[in-house]
């Protein structure tokens, strides 16, 4: 989430990096990306863990949510023809939001009564 605020908030300013001067908002992105990319495998495994006989089908909905990010980029194509590139970076942010709320309270078991076996 830091990331995308440094995106939407550091104002057009040129850095050095490997001989290369790049505005510093860019690389904010290519840092977010690879934040979320390398998340991946951990935010797959803690959403299956302990569900015993239904983690086939909780798999099976966790992949489907992929299309996520196929969707996600079009709307915020969406966002930034009418809005501006800059501004559509709020809805990247109001997903992180999500992604951070549900690792925090979300994934929370509330129903003990599920037999898992």
């Amino acid at each position: 989430m830091v990331f995308v605020l440094g995106i939407i908030f550091v104002p057009e300013t040129l850095v050095t990096v490997f001989g290369y001067s790049l505005p510093l908002n860019m690389c904010f992105m290519v840092l977010c990306g690879l934040c979320t990319s390398v998340m991946w495998g951990a935010i797959f495994n803690l959403s299956t863990e302990g569900l015993g006989k239904y983690t086939p089908l909780a798999s099976g909905i966790y992949m489907t949510l992929v299309c996520g990010g196929g969707i996600m980029p079009f709307i915020q194509n969406l966002i930034a023809d009418s809005v501006g590139t800059t501004s559509s970076y709020w809805f990247v942010f109001a997903a992180l939001v999500y992604m951070l709320f549900f690792a925090l309270i979300g994934s929370k078991n509330v129903n003990k009564n599920i037999p898992v076996e």
